[in-house]
């Protein structure tokens, strides 16, 4: 047993001491995740952390968006590439993105999630990825750029509009590109409309369906660079 197995043994232990944990797999193409995570992000629930910052426990879930994010990062070619997902949750794009081979950094603002999505990774990718704890209002400076910058389902509340759209301009390098997937949360158009002044665009939308069970939705998946490589607005 390697040494990175055997963190990562340790890891996924201590994470199913600490929370009642379940396996979701998820079908992509040939390939077939299975994801760990918490059984109920309700259990999850704190009233100190809502109170600081209406904070909920969204990452616990494996929302229909990562799904489609995670199918288009397997379509990339990743060697050489580094990427860095923003909220990843339990990692499922990450963890897909490492299967593509890209260099991957996943960052969330709570560390649970980013014990998930490394044990996700290396479960699922046989590789490890780096994990950065942060919020998008006090962006490490250290982080560097990034030749792809994901994200999905992060445009929930009105504020992360903006918020998302500067992070992107920060994190992504002058010839990367960003691929951001939405079921059409509430801060979709502020988000968009920020990206000009910021020097970014869209360059392609794709509107994915999505059925599982009760569950029907239409994500959009932006593809989103700097202006200058930007096809249409």
């Amino acid at each position: 047993m390697s040494p990175l197995t055997g963190e990562v043994d340790q890891l996924q232990a201590s994470l199913e001491r600490r929370f009642r944990v379940m396996e979701t797999r998820v079908e992509i193409g040939a390939r077939s995740f299975v994801m760990r995570h918490p059984a109920s992000a309700e259990e999850l629930i704190s009233d100190e952390d809502f109170e600081r910052d209406e904070r909920l426990p969204y990452w616990a879930d494996i929302w229909p968006s990562a799904r489609v994010l995670a199918t288009r990062l397997l379509e990339e070619k990743g060697a050489g590439r580094s990427l860095v997902e923003l909220g990843c949750g339990a990692g499922l794009a990450s963890a897909a993105a490492t299967v593509a081979g890209f260099d991957v950094t996943a960052t969330d603002y709570y560390d649970d999630a980013l014990r998930f999505a490394r044990v996700n990774a290396n479960r699922n990718a046989g590789r490890d990825i780096t994990t950065r704890l942060f919020d998008w209002r006090d962006i490490p400076a250290d982080i560097g750029r990034f030749d792809c910058v994901v994200a999905s389902d992060v445009l929930y509340e009105r504020a992360y509009g903006t918020l998302v759209a500067q992070t992107l301009a920060t994190l992504l390098a002058p010839d990367g590109l960003a691929l951001i997937a939405d079921p059409g949360r509430i801060a979709r158009d502020d988000f968009l409309r920020a990206l000009g002044p910021l020097g970014l665009a869209t360059a392609r939308r794709e509107d994915v369906g999505f059925e599982e069970g009760a569950i029907r939705q239409t994500i959009t998946l932006f593809r989103i660079e700097p202006s200058t490589y930007a096809i249409t607005p």
